[in-house]
Protein backbone atom coordinates (compact mmCIF):
# COMPACT_ATOMS: atom_id res chain seq x y z
CA UNK A 1 0.00 0.00 0.00
CA UNK A 2 1.13 3.08 -0.86
CA UNK A 3 1.00 6.79 1.55
CA UNK A 4 0.99 9.93 0.97
CA UNK A 5 1.74 12.80 3.31
CA UNK A 6 -0.71 16.07 3.56
CA UNK A 7 0.96 17.90 0.90
CA UNK A 8 0.74 15.55 -1.79
CA UNK A 9 -3.23 14.49 -0.60
CA UNK A 10 -3.98 18.14 -0.23
CA UNK A 11 -3.05 18.79 -4.06
CA UNK A 12 -4.62 15.32 -5.80
CA UNK A 13 -7.68 16.49 -3.76
CA UNK A 14 -7.98 20.07 -5.11
CA UNK A 15 -7.05 18.29 -8.48
CA UNK A 16 -10.20 15.79 -8.24
CA UNK A 17 -12.11 18.81 -7.85
CA UNK A 18 -10.96 20.44 -10.43
CA UNK A 19 -11.56 17.75 -12.95
CA UNK A 20 -15.19 16.89 -11.23
CA UNK A 21 -16.10 21.09 -12.56
CA UNK A 22 -14.69 20.67 -15.66
CA UNK A 23 -17.01 17.59 -16.24
CA UNK A 24 -19.87 19.22 -14.93
CA UNK A 25 -19.34 23.12 -16.74
CA UNK A 26 -18.66 20.08 -20.06
CA UNK A 27 -22.22 18.57 -20.15
CA UNK A 28 -24.28 21.18 -18.49
CA UNK A 29 -24.61 20.58 -15.01
CA UNK A 30 -23.48 23.53 -14.57
CA UNK A 31 -23.81 26.20 -16.75
CA UNK A 32 -21.01 29.56 -17.02
CA UNK A 33 -22.68 32.89 -17.82
CA UNK A 34 -21.98 34.44 -21.14
CA UNK A 35 -22.50 38.00 -22.50
CA UNK A 36 -21.29 39.43 -26.03
CA UNK A 37 -19.56 42.34 -26.07
CA UNK A 38 -22.87 44.59 -27.13
CA UNK A 39 -25.01 43.29 -23.77
CA UNK A 40 -21.58 44.06 -21.67
CA UNK A 41 -21.34 48.02 -23.70
CA UNK A 42 -25.20 47.73 -22.79
CA UNK A 43 -24.31 47.15 -18.75
CA UNK A 44 -21.96 49.85 -18.83
CA UNK A 45 -24.25 52.18 -20.27
CA UNK A 46 -27.01 51.68 -17.88
CA UNK A 47 -24.31 51.75 -15.10
CA UNK A 48 -23.38 55.03 -16.24
CA UNK A 49 -26.71 56.86 -16.65
CA UNK A 50 -27.56 58.75 -13.44
CA UNK A 51 -31.27 60.15 -14.03
CA UNK A 52 -32.87 61.64 -11.44
CA UNK A 53 -36.79 60.16 -11.83
CA UNK A 54 -40.49 61.68 -10.34
CA UNK A 55 -40.83 58.37 -7.74
CA UNK A 56 -45.22 58.76 -8.84
CA UNK A 57 -44.36 57.56 -12.58
CA UNK A 58 -42.03 54.72 -11.48
CA UNK A 59 -44.93 52.26 -10.99
CA UNK A 60 -48.53 52.43 -13.14
CA UNK A 61 -50.94 52.80 -10.75
CA UNK A 62 -54.84 52.03 -11.54
CA UNK A 63 -57.36 53.57 -9.43
CA UNK A 64 -59.68 50.52 -9.77
CA UNK A 65 -62.35 52.54 -7.73
CA UNK A 66 -62.29 55.61 -10.38
CA UNK A 67 -62.15 53.49 -13.48
CA UNK A 68 -64.62 51.03 -12.22
CA UNK A 69 -67.04 51.49 -15.21
CA UNK A 70 -64.03 51.25 -17.96
CA UNK A 71 -62.38 47.86 -19.44
CA UNK A 72 -59.47 46.74 -17.90
CA UNK A 73 -57.85 47.41 -21.37
CA UNK A 74 -59.33 50.97 -21.31
CA UNK A 75 -58.25 51.53 -17.31
CA UNK A 76 -54.91 50.83 -18.41
CA UNK A 77 -54.74 53.29 -21.13
CA UNK A 78 -56.42 56.08 -18.85
CA UNK A 79 -53.79 55.57 -16.16
CA UNK A 80 -50.83 56.19 -18.30
CA UNK A 81 -52.08 58.53 -19.82
CA UNK A 82 -52.85 60.32 -16.61
CA UNK A 83 -49.69 59.40 -15.00
CA UNK A 84 -47.23 60.29 -17.76
CA UNK A 85 -49.02 62.67 -20.27
CA UNK A 86 -47.20 65.78 -17.98
CA UNK A 87 -43.46 63.86 -18.93
CA UNK A 88 -43.85 64.76 -23.06
CA UNK A 89 -42.82 67.78 -23.96
CA UNK A 90 -43.41 70.06 -27.39
CA UNK A 91 -40.54 71.11 -28.68
CA UNK A 92 -40.31 74.08 -31.25
CA UNK A 93 -37.40 75.62 -32.86
CA UNK A 94 -35.96 78.39 -34.63
CA UNK A 95 -33.99 78.37 -37.17
CA UNK A 96 -32.33 81.05 -39.74
CA UNK A 97 -33.19 82.16 -42.91
CA UNK A 98 -31.63 85.17 -45.44
CA UNK A 99 -33.52 87.88 -47.08
CA UNK A 100 -33.44 89.65 -50.08
CA UNK A 101 -30.35 91.50 -48.78
CA UNK A 102 -28.61 88.14 -47.89
CA UNK A 103 -29.48 89.35 -44.34
CA UNK A 104 -29.69 86.62 -41.11
CA UNK A 105 -33.69 86.81 -40.38
CA UNK A 106 -35.01 83.87 -37.64
CA UNK A 107 -37.92 81.58 -38.82
CA UNK A 108 -40.45 79.32 -37.86
CA UNK A 109 -38.63 75.93 -37.20
CA UNK A 110 -39.48 72.09 -36.69
CA UNK A 111 -42.59 71.16 -34.55
CA UNK A 112 -41.81 67.47 -32.52
CA UNK A 113 -42.37 65.97 -29.11
CA UNK A 114 -39.61 65.13 -26.40
CA UNK A 115 -39.59 62.75 -23.14
CA UNK A 116 -38.55 64.28 -20.21
CA UNK A 117 -36.54 61.36 -18.66
CA UNK A 118 -34.18 63.66 -15.68
CA UNK A 119 -36.22 66.23 -13.28
CA UNK A 120 -33.07 68.42 -13.59
CA UNK A 121 -34.76 69.21 -16.94
CA UNK A 122 -33.15 66.66 -19.27
CA UNK A 123 -34.77 66.05 -22.28
CA UNK A 124 -35.06 62.94 -24.52
CA UNK A 125 -36.06 63.50 -28.57
CA UNK A 126 -35.09 62.98 -32.10
CA UNK A 127 -32.50 64.46 -33.87
CA UNK A 128 -34.28 65.93 -36.97
CA UNK A 129 -36.36 67.35 -34.41
CA UNK A 130 -33.85 70.26 -33.48
CA UNK A 131 -31.26 69.90 -36.37
CA UNK A 132 -30.33 73.24 -37.40
CA UNK A 133 -32.21 74.93 -35.01
CA UNK A 134 -30.84 78.31 -33.41
CA UNK A 135 -33.23 78.51 -30.66
CA UNK A 136 -35.23 75.52 -29.15
CA UNK A 137 -38.29 76.22 -27.03
CA UNK A 138 -39.89 73.60 -24.54
CA UNK A 139 -43.53 73.57 -23.97
CA UNK A 140 -44.45 71.94 -20.98
CA UNK A 141 -48.12 70.74 -20.09
CA UNK A 142 -49.33 74.02 -17.95
CA UNK A 143 -48.22 75.97 -20.81
CA UNK A 144 -44.92 77.25 -20.02
CA UNK A 145 -42.73 77.87 -22.26
CA UNK A 146 -38.81 78.10 -22.01
CA UNK A 147 -35.99 78.34 -23.50
CA UNK A 148 -33.59 75.15 -23.57
CA UNK A 149 -30.45 73.99 -24.89
CA UNK A 150 -28.95 71.07 -27.21
CA UNK A 151 -27.21 68.81 -24.74
CA UNK A 152 -25.81 66.13 -27.44
CA UNK A 153 -26.71 64.69 -30.37
CA UNK A 154 -26.67 61.66 -32.90
CA UNK A 155 -27.68 61.39 -36.39
CA UNK A 156 -26.82 58.04 -36.58
CA UNK A 157 -29.75 56.96 -34.53
CA UNK A 158 -31.98 59.91 -34.48
CA UNK A 159 -31.60 60.90 -31.11
CA UNK A 160 -30.71 64.10 -29.34
CA UNK A 161 -30.56 65.33 -25.64
CA UNK A 162 -31.86 68.59 -24.93
CA UNK A 163 -32.05 70.35 -21.60
CA UNK A 164 -34.02 73.16 -19.73
CA UNK A 165 -34.09 75.08 -16.48
CA UNK A 166 -37.11 73.61 -14.81
CA UNK A 167 -39.22 77.23 -13.34
CA UNK A 168 -38.99 77.26 -9.85
CA UNK A 169 -41.21 75.33 -7.49
CA UNK A 170 -42.44 72.88 -10.47
CA UNK A 171 -41.58 69.17 -9.69
CA UNK A 172 -40.88 67.94 -13.17
CA UNK A 173 -42.52 64.59 -14.27
CA UNK A 174 -40.35 61.68 -16.15
CA UNK A 175 -41.30 58.77 -18.15
CA UNK A 176 -38.69 55.64 -17.06
CA UNK A 177 -36.72 53.60 -19.22
CA UNK A 178 -38.29 50.20 -19.78
CA UNK A 179 -36.57 47.14 -21.96
CA UNK A 180 -37.18 46.84 -25.63
CA UNK A 181 -34.49 43.41 -25.61
CA UNK A 182 -37.92 40.84 -24.92
CA UNK A 183 -40.24 42.88 -27.29
CA UNK A 184 -43.21 40.50 -28.64
CA UNK A 185 -44.69 41.40 -32.27
CA UNK A 186 -48.30 41.77 -31.31
CA UNK A 187 -48.09 43.26 -27.97
CA UNK A 188 -49.77 46.30 -27.25
CA UNK A 189 -47.84 50.00 -27.36
CA UNK A 190 -49.39 53.35 -26.51
CA UNK A 191 -47.77 56.82 -27.93
CA UNK A 192 -47.93 59.92 -26.67
CA UNK A 193 -46.95 63.19 -28.84
CA UNK A 194 -47.71 66.24 -30.56
CA UNK A 195 -49.12 65.58 -33.98
CA UNK A 196 -49.95 68.51 -36.11
CA UNK A 197 -49.31 70.49 -32.82
CA UNK A 198 -52.21 68.84 -30.71
CA UNK A 199 -50.90 68.63 -27.70
CA UNK A 200 -50.44 65.23 -25.47
CA UNK A 201 -52.07 63.11 -27.90
CA UNK A 202 -52.50 59.44 -26.86
CA UNK A 203 -52.71 57.10 -29.42
CA UNK A 204 -52.97 53.11 -28.97
CA UNK A 205 -51.63 50.26 -31.37
CA UNK A 206 -49.07 46.75 -31.00
CA UNK A 207 -45.83 45.94 -32.05
CA UNK A 208 -45.95 45.37 -35.59
CA UNK A 209 -42.60 43.94 -36.42
CA UNK A 210 -39.12 43.96 -34.54
CA UNK A 211 -35.51 44.07 -36.00
CA UNK A 212 -36.19 46.40 -38.61
CA UNK A 213 -33.29 48.41 -40.54
CA UNK A 214 -34.26 51.18 -41.62
CA UNK A 215 -31.38 53.81 -44.00
CA UNK A 216 -32.38 57.30 -43.02
CA UNK A 217 -29.66 58.72 -45.34
CA UNK A 218 -26.83 57.75 -47.64
CA UNK A 219 -24.46 56.65 -44.85
CA UNK A 220 -26.69 55.79 -41.56
CA UNK A 221 -29.06 52.51 -41.20
CA UNK A 222 -30.33 52.61 -37.97
CA UNK A 223 -30.73 48.83 -36.89
CA UNK A 224 -33.85 47.30 -34.89
CA UNK A 225 -36.43 49.54 -35.31
CA UNK A 226 -39.70 48.75 -33.75
CA UNK A 227 -42.57 48.76 -36.00
CA UNK A 228 -45.97 49.92 -34.61
CA UNK A 229 -49.56 50.78 -35.90
CA UNK A 230 -49.81 53.07 -33.31
CA UNK A 231 -50.64 56.52 -35.04
CA UNK A 232 -47.97 58.66 -35.70
CA UNK A 233 -47.78 61.76 -37.82
CA UNK A 234 -46.07 65.10 -37.88
CA UNK A 235 -45.03 66.31 -34.56
CA UNK A 236 -44.81 63.08 -33.30
CA UNK A 237 -41.32 62.47 -34.20
CA UNK A 238 -39.07 62.29 -30.53
CA UNK A 239 -42.09 61.17 -28.34
CA UNK A 240 -42.18 57.57 -26.29
CA UNK A 241 -43.41 54.89 -27.29
CA UNK A 242 -44.71 53.21 -24.27
CA UNK A 243 -45.62 49.56 -23.02
CA UNK A 244 -48.55 48.66 -20.62
CA UNK A 245 -46.28 48.75 -17.54
CA UNK A 246 -46.12 52.53 -18.39
CA UNK A 247 -42.24 52.35 -19.43
CA UNK A 248 -40.66 53.97 -22.61
CA UNK A 249 -39.73 50.97 -24.66
CA UNK A 250 -38.72 53.31 -27.59
CA UNK A 251 -38.62 56.92 -29.47
CA UNK A 252 -41.08 57.67 -32.45
CA UNK A 253 -39.23 58.89 -35.07
CA UNK A 254 -40.66 58.18 -38.23
CA UNK A 255 -43.44 56.97 -40.78
CA UNK A 256 -43.65 55.36 -44.21
CA UNK A 257 -46.70 57.09 -46.00
CA UNK A 258 -46.65 57.96 -49.82
CA UNK A 259 -49.46 60.79 -48.71
CA UNK A 260 -47.02 61.88 -45.47
CA UNK A 261 -50.14 61.09 -43.00
CA UNK A 262 -50.25 57.45 -40.83
CA UNK A 263 -51.42 54.71 -42.64
CA UNK A 264 -50.02 52.41 -39.57
CA UNK A 265 -46.75 51.80 -40.47
CA UNK A 266 -43.90 53.88 -37.80
CA UNK A 267 -41.21 53.28 -36.30
CA UNK A 268 -39.50 53.66 -33.29
CA UNK A 269 -36.05 53.39 -31.88
CA UNK A 270 -35.76 50.85 -29.47
CA UNK A 271 -34.99 52.17 -25.92
CA UNK A 272 -32.14 50.21 -25.39
CA UNK A 273 -30.45 51.85 -28.19
CA UNK A 274 -31.31 55.07 -26.40
CA UNK A 275 -29.90 54.10 -22.80
CA UNK A 276 -26.85 53.39 -24.55
CA UNK A 277 -25.90 56.79 -26.07
CA UNK A 278 -27.70 59.06 -23.68
CA UNK A 279 -24.76 58.68 -21.37
CA UNK A 280 -22.58 59.53 -23.89
CA UNK A 281 -24.68 62.71 -25.29
CA UNK A 282 -24.97 64.26 -21.89
CA UNK A 283 -21.32 63.47 -20.56
CA UNK A 284 -19.23 64.46 -23.90
CA UNK A 285 -22.72 66.07 -26.64
CA UNK A 286 -21.38 62.90 -29.22
CA UNK A 287 -21.10 59.16 -29.41
CA UNK A 288 -17.44 58.08 -29.26
CA UNK A 289 -17.28 55.19 -31.88
CA UNK A 290 -14.33 52.87 -33.56
CA UNK A 291 -13.41 52.51 -37.12
CA UNK A 292 -11.04 50.75 -39.02
CA UNK A 293 -8.02 52.96 -39.80
CA UNK A 294 -8.24 52.56 -43.94
CA UNK A 295 -9.30 54.19 -46.61
CA UNK A 296 -11.83 51.92 -47.86
CA UNK A 297 -13.84 52.31 -51.51
CA UNK A 298 -17.22 50.91 -51.74
CA UNK A 299 -17.49 48.58 -54.92
CA UNK A 300 -19.20 49.76 -58.19
CA UNK A 301 -20.00 48.19 -61.12
CA UNK A 302 -17.56 49.98 -63.33
CA UNK A 303 -14.58 48.96 -61.01
CA UNK A 304 -15.51 45.79 -60.84
CA UNK A 305 -15.26 45.35 -64.70
CA UNK A 306 -11.67 47.69 -64.83
CA UNK A 307 -10.26 45.48 -61.76
CA UNK A 308 -11.97 41.88 -63.00
CA UNK A 309 -12.92 42.24 -59.00
CA UNK A 310 -14.37 38.57 -57.82
CA UNK A 311 -17.35 39.82 -56.32
CA UNK A 312 -20.12 42.96 -56.73
CA UNK A 313 -20.28 43.91 -53.66
CA UNK A 314 -18.26 44.73 -50.56
CA UNK A 315 -15.52 47.59 -49.57
CA UNK A 316 -11.97 47.49 -51.23
CA UNK A 317 -9.17 48.44 -49.12
CA UNK A 318 -7.47 51.17 -50.94
CA UNK A 319 -4.64 52.49 -48.70
CA UNK A 320 -4.03 51.36 -44.91
CA UNK A 321 -2.67 53.94 -42.53
CA UNK A 322 0.97 53.18 -41.78
CA UNK A 323 1.92 51.52 -39.06
CA UNK A 324 -1.57 52.05 -37.80
CA UNK A 325 -4.04 49.64 -36.03
CA UNK A 326 -5.88 47.75 -39.14
CA UNK A 327 -2.04 47.39 -40.93
CA UNK A 328 -0.14 46.15 -37.87
CA UNK A 329 -3.36 43.31 -37.85
CA UNK A 330 -2.70 42.18 -41.69
CA UNK A 331 -5.16 44.21 -43.80
CA UNK A 332 -3.70 44.62 -47.02
CA UNK A 333 -3.77 47.36 -49.06
CA UNK A 334 -4.09 48.18 -52.78
CA UNK A 335 -0.51 48.54 -54.49
CA UNK A 336 -2.00 49.79 -58.57
CA UNK A 337 -2.98 53.11 -58.93
CA UNK A 338 -5.77 54.36 -61.09
CA UNK A 339 -8.00 57.58 -61.36
CA UNK A 340 -11.25 57.73 -61.14
CA UNK A 341 -12.63 61.22 -61.47
CA UNK A 342 -10.77 63.39 -58.83
CA UNK A 343 -9.51 60.51 -57.05
CA UNK A 344 -6.96 57.79 -57.23
CA UNK A 345 -7.76 54.66 -56.35
CA UNK A 346 -5.10 51.59 -55.23
CA UNK A 347 -6.00 48.27 -56.47
CA UNK A 348 -4.71 45.04 -55.28
CA UNK A 349 -5.98 45.34 -51.70
CA UNK A 350 -8.43 42.98 -49.35
CA UNK A 351 -11.89 43.31 -50.08
CA UNK A 352 -14.04 43.48 -47.04
CA UNK A 353 -17.12 41.85 -47.00
CA UNK A 354 -18.12 40.78 -43.22
CA UNK A 355 -17.34 43.23 -40.28
CA UNK A 356 -18.17 42.10 -36.35
CA UNK A 357 -21.13 39.17 -37.81
CA UNK A 358 -22.35 41.53 -40.73
CA UNK A 359 -22.28 41.20 -43.87
CA UNK A 360 -21.11 44.24 -45.45
CA UNK A 361 -22.33 45.46 -49.22
CA UNK A 362 -21.86 49.11 -48.80
CA UNK A 363 -20.55 51.87 -46.75
CA UNK A 364 -23.79 52.59 -44.99
CA UNK A 365 -23.37 48.74 -44.24
CA UNK A 366 -19.66 49.68 -42.39
CA UNK A 367 -21.14 52.44 -40.67
CA UNK A 368 -24.47 50.32 -39.05
CA UNK A 369 -21.81 47.60 -38.23
CA UNK A 370 -20.26 50.05 -36.06
CA UNK A 371 -22.36 51.65 -34.38
CA UNK A 372 -22.31 50.29 -31.15
CA UNK A 373 -18.06 49.90 -31.10
CA UNK A 374 -15.67 52.14 -29.72
CA UNK A 375 -12.23 52.85 -30.13
CA UNK A 376 -9.60 50.08 -29.02
CA UNK A 377 -12.86 47.52 -29.27
CA UNK A 378 -11.24 44.01 -31.42
CA UNK A 379 -13.78 42.91 -34.04
CA UNK A 380 -13.41 40.02 -36.68
CA UNK A 381 -13.38 41.45 -40.00
CA UNK A 382 -13.73 38.81 -43.41
CA UNK A 383 -11.94 39.77 -45.83
CA UNK A 384 -11.38 38.52 -50.02
CA UNK A 385 -7.91 37.91 -50.54
CA UNK A 386 -6.84 36.18 -53.96
CA UNK A 387 -9.61 34.44 -54.16
CA UNK A 388 -10.00 33.35 -50.28
CA UNK A 389 -11.43 34.08 -47.54
CA UNK A 390 -9.21 35.60 -44.72
CA UNK A 391 -10.36 36.17 -40.95
CA UNK A 392 -9.06 39.14 -39.46
CA UNK A 393 -8.77 40.35 -36.00
CA UNK A 394 -8.44 44.01 -35.85
CA UNK A 395 -8.37 46.91 -33.03
CA UNK A 396 -10.59 50.00 -34.23
CA UNK A 397 -9.08 53.46 -33.62
CA UNK A 398 -11.25 56.42 -32.96
CA UNK A 399 -13.69 57.04 -35.66
CA UNK A 400 -13.66 61.31 -35.75
CA UNK A 401 -9.82 61.08 -35.55
CA UNK A 402 -9.26 58.41 -38.64
CA UNK A 403 -12.59 60.27 -40.75
CA UNK A 404 -10.64 63.58 -40.10
CA UNK A 405 -7.11 62.74 -41.44
CA UNK A 406 -8.51 61.20 -44.79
Amino acid sequence: MKLYNWRQAAIFSILSALIVLMFAVGVGIIKIPHSNGSEELQKIAEARLDLRESPETKTLQINTAELQPYSLDERENIAIYEQLNEAVVNITTETQAYNWFLEPVPQDGTSGSGTIIDTRGIVLTNNHVIEKAIKVFINLADGTQIEGSVKGTDSENDLAVVEFKPPPGVDLKTIPFGDSSNLKVGQKVLAIGNPFAFERTLTVGIVSGLGRPIQTSQRNIIRDMIQTDASINPGNSGGPLIDAHGRMIGVTTMIYSPSGVSIGIGFAVPVNTAKRVVAELIEYGKVRRGWIDASMVQIFPALVRYAKLPVQSGLLVSRTKKSGLAEKAGLKQGNDPVRYGSSVIYLGGDIITRVDGMKVDTLADLYSALEDNKGGDKIEVEVLRNGNKVNLTIQLADREEVLNHQ
